[in-house]
């Protein structure tokens, strides 16, 4: 506890006090994927070498980095391409998952991807592969949370607000 309570007049009393505040209370984990689909239409999902579920693309956020910037950072260092996020296409908050900490979840749409990837600019530690898959078949191999994300998505009219891959 703090010995004696800052003076929130001064700058630096008010300094003093948010970094006490930063030190104690919760920090939630942010993750950002993105949607990308080929010209047929399918999307994008992830063979990962920790988990047996695919993903779609993204990663963690950083200290520091904004969630737009992650999807960014993440598809350039794990799959070798250059894309910028697009559209907020939802915020999905994610119960504590087979070990995992609750996080919120930020999904943008990364567009059309015009031209093939190249497997050999894939970041080997984290992607076994990455696979074009059609939306109607994405169920068979996403963990339910994100198969449920992507079609609550799909089918909201504006960027949409979900707890646990469905509208709150």
């Amino acid at each position: 506890p703090m010995s004696e309570r800052p003076d929130l007049s001064t700058d630096e009393g008010r300094r003093s006090f948010i970094g006490y505040l930063n030190d104690r209370l919760p920090r939630k984990r942010a993750i950002a994927q993105g949607v990308l689909r080929n010209a047929a239409g399918e999307l994008l999902l992830c063979e990962l070498t920790y988990k047996k579920e695919w993903d779609l693309p993204g990663g963690v956020v950083d200290p520091g980095e904004s969630p737009a910037t992650c999807v960014e950072r993440e598809v350039r260092e794990e799959l070798g391409l250059t894309l910028t996020a697009g559209a907020l296409l939802a915020v999905n908050w994610l119960p504590a998952y087979r070990g995992w900490d609750d996080a919120v979840l930020f999904l943008y749409d990364l567009g059309t991807l015009r031209d093939d990837l190249d497997p050999s600019l894939f970041l080997r530690r984290e992607i076994k592969d990455a696979h074009w898959v059609a939306m109607t078949d994405v169920d068979s191999h996403l963990a339910p949370y994100a198969a449920r994300m992507l079609a609550s998505a799909a089918e909201a009219e504006h960027t949409a607000y979900l707890e646990d891959g469905v509208a709150r």
